[in-house]
């Protein structure tokens, strides 16, 4: 994991994350919290791992999330090479 990360701020950030019970308490913090631009790029990123767990080509997956191809190759290397996080989540909400 990357240590440069590892604050008490962002302890707090997280703990704030985790403190929030449905789909729209998370719309209504992300939203104060982020610009909208920067939320749909996270759901960008999360869209392309999905699609790559799924084998998907990249032309196919810029195609559908107009994300570029420097994104979706630093997706994969999160997804290969990363901490597991995709992994993770992906179990936890049913995409395995």
């Amino acid at each position: 994991m990357n240590q440069k990360i590892r604050t008490e701020a962002v302890d707090h950030l997280f703990e704030a994350i985790l403190s929030l019970k449905d789909i729209e308490e998370c719309y209504m913090f992300f939203e104060d919290v982020c610009t909208i631009n920067e939320i749909l790029s996270l759901s960008q990123r999360f869209e392309v791992a999905r699609m790559l767990r799924e084998s998907r080509t990249y032309l196919d997956i810029a195609e559908s999330t107009g994300a570029s191809t420097a994104t979706i190759s630093r997706v994969n290397r999160s997804l290969n090479y990363g901490n597991d996080g995709y992994d993770m989540v992906f179990k936890r909400i049913g995409g395995d």
